[in-house]
């Protein structure tokens, strides 16, 4: 496995701990519709949310710089085909956690709210 997979999944790993230890459920984990993909599914005791996790090795960039639109499309896109599928009816929420270490060191950030859905998400 290349590098920026083992840390990106190790980030992962420390997203679930992290929401966990905050009492909140974890649904799915890298949940997968055709292409698109959602990191982590939690609820807490009345919402749905949809974690997008970003992970890296050093403080030249803030991790979550790295949700552009096109990747917020993508996670639109792909909480709506979960919802449909498990008929989900909670309202839905979109954080972003950015974790930036290696090993066993990570400051974890976790943004609640990241972003909303826009108005104009999908393409006719």
């Amino acid at each position: 496995m290349a590098q920026h997979n083992e840390l990106g999944k190790a980030g992962e790993i420390a997203a679930i701990e992290y929401l966990k230890a905050k009492a909140y459920r974890i649904r799915h984990v890298n949940w997968r519709w055709g292409p698109l993909e959602l990191d982590i599914i939690a609820e807490t005791s009345d919402e749905l949310v949809f974690v997008e996790v970003k992970t890296r090795s050093g403080h030249w960039d803030s991790p979550e710089y790295a949700v552009n639109h096109a990747k917020i499309r993508h996670i639109i896109s792909a909480a709506d085909s979960y919802i449909k599928y498990f008929n989900v009816d909670l309202p839905a929420r979109f954080d972003i956690i950015s974790i930036i270490g290696n090993g066993q060191n990570y400051e974890i950030e976790h943004i609640e709210d990241a972003f909303y859905p826009p108005i104009h998400t999908y393409r006719r």
